[in-house]
């Protein structure tokens, strides 16, 4: 299909500067820009996993010259992402042949930005009406987690852990299946659940969760291309060249602004991205047929 190419830079420089902003991948945001414009839908999971794969080793490269990895615990959420990415490609193919696909996607995206987006707009105003006690924040860690009492217990060195290896290989297989069928790294739901499920400190959590996705990532683009063929090269490209330039200068505007604020800013635009798919799954199409090349 023909895309603007100064469309797909704009909207992945947007992307890209939400990202950088924010400090976390933007997959859950570029796939669904990318439906919006008109990309079929499994083109634009397959595509967006290998942009995610791309920024994620970028990032991984920085934390680990700062030391801020815990590569026991990235192995173990990463051996779970392993065999859930297999599971998530495995399923992605047969709903793409039930023709059921773009449905799915649209709901499991409805419900997710819905979700993430309103925690996040209630969080950033509980913040900034000054619902924090000695400058932490309402979400308060639990001393005790289940990680902490069920069996199989490992020590974790780098992250001053010892918990069970069961809420880890859980947590990175969801993350896997999520990667396959919705192209996202899941770092936005990766990083809180290291910090208040396995108590994580938060100096290692961003760099264990670029691991994390960058094995997952790469796994699913080779999986996707191997599968259904509905990795895009060329759009890939457009996306990784846009969104590697929105970040810097999403980043260095950051810097200068409240957490609380833009999470807030970016609560809203989740809860709009939903409000468009609820749109597009409620109001009847214009042409109920379209004839195009097949994915399968």
């Amino acid at each position: 299909m023909p895309v603007s190419v100064l469309l797909v830079l704009l909207v992945s420089g947007c992307v890209g500067f939400v990202s950088g902003l924010v400090g976390v991948g933007g997959g859950f945001i570029m796939t669904p820009a990318l439906i919006f414009m008109g990309v079929p839908a499994p083109v634009a999971v397959a595509t967006g996993a290998s942009q995610i794969a791309a920024t994620s080793f970028s990032g991984i490269m920085t934390q680990t010259r700062r030391k801020a990895v815990d590569w026991r615990m990235g192995w173990l959420l990463a051996t779970g992402g392993i065999v859930g990415s297999a599971s998530g490609v495995w399923l992605f193919e047969r709903l793409l042949r039930l023709g059921q696909l773009d449905l799915i996607i649209s709901l499991l995206y409805l419900v997710l930005l819905s979700g993430v987006g309103f925690l996040m707009v209630q969080e950033s105003y509980a913040l900034i009406r000054g619902r924090v006690t000695r400058g932490v924040s309402i979400l308060r860690r639990p001393a005790r987690t289940v990680a902490h009492v069920l069996p199989f217990r490992i020590a974790f060195p780098r992250s001053g852990l010892f918990i069970s290896v069961i809420p880890p290989l859980v947590l990175g297989f969801g993350i896997g299946v999520l990667s396959a069928i919705m192209g996202i790294g899941g770092g936005f739901i990766l990083i809180p659940a290291m910090i208040y499920l396995l108590r994580m400190p938060t100096n290692v959590v961003v760099g264990t969760s670029l691991f994390q996705v960058l094995i997952v990532a790469s796994l699913v683009v080779i999986l996707q291309s191997a599968a259904t063929q509905t990795v895009d090269l060329v759009l890939a490209a457009l996306l990784m060249a846009g969104g590697v330039i929105g970040a810097q200068f999403g980043a260095r505007v950051g810097a200068g602004l409240k957490n609380e604020h833009i999470r807030g800013v970016l609560g809203v635009l989740l809860i709009a991205a939903s409000v468009k798919f609820l749109w597009d799954l409620v109001i009847p199409p214009t042409e109920y047929y379209v004839l195009g090349g097949g994915l399968w």
